[in-house]
């Protein structure tokens, strides 16, 4: 595939990330559990943290073409196609649960995916080395981010925990697959750096 037809590729996902239903392959965690009788504050804390959730993923999908429009190797980029697969599924989840628990998704999204994607792809341009690396760090904090969703979400909404439990398992194998493939490790300020963004992202999106 050419330069121009990568272009083009990348813009198709991103408006089909952004504007079409995302379409899953795996099965969702937790559909076959019955939906929790939640409080009226429980269910709008767990559609906010899922509204969080969903423009993260929206936010991988972004950075996953960025950081695939500058790979240079086949291996790199397979890699980041599998994981991406894998993330879609994860953004097709966070949908569905947003529309159980009768929230919206973010207006912010377009926003962030097009931040996303560019610092995806200034990661490809530093080399594959970087680029893995970014990958790795990147799927690390998101699992730590999962981690603290999971103290937070209801704990009678098991439908939604099942689904961000088997995200962050998802995230932790990218994130070691990553320095499996020679990812190296990131300076400490780059890694605040990322720190920060994400901070942004969760802080806004949790109440836009």
């Amino acid at each position: 595939m050419n330069r121009t037809d990568q272009l083009i590729t990348a813009f198709d996902h991103g408006l089909r990330t952004l504007f079409a239903p995302a379409h899953a392959r795996r099965a969702e965690p937790g559909a076959d559990l019955p939906e929790a009788e939640l409080a009226d504050r429980e269910r709008d804390v767990a559609a906010a943290l899922m509204r969080v959730n969903h423009t993260g993923e929206v936010c991988a999908q972004a950075l996953y073409q960025g950081q695939m429009l500058a790979v240079r190797d086949p291996r790199v980029r397979h890699a980041l196609a599998s994981a991406a697969l894998e993330e879609t599924d994860h953004l097709a989840w966070t949908q569905s649960r947003i529309s159980a628990l009768g929230g919206r998704r973010s207006v912010l999204d377009p926003v962030f995916y097009a931040g996303s994607f560019a610092m995806g792809l200034a990661a490809g341009l530093l080399g594959d080395r970087w680029n893995l690396g970014f990958l790795a760090e990147t799927e690390r904090q998101v699992e730590s981010h999962l981690s603290g969703h999971l103290e937070r979400l209801p704990a009678g909404d098991q439908r939604s925990r099942a689904v961000v439990e088997q995200m962050r398992a998802d995230e932790s194998k990218h994130a070691r697959g990553a320095v499996r493939q020679g990812g190296a490790d990131l300076p400490g300020p780059v890694k605040s750096a990322m720190r920060m963004v994400s901070k942004a992202m969760t802080g806004s999106t949790y109440y836009v």
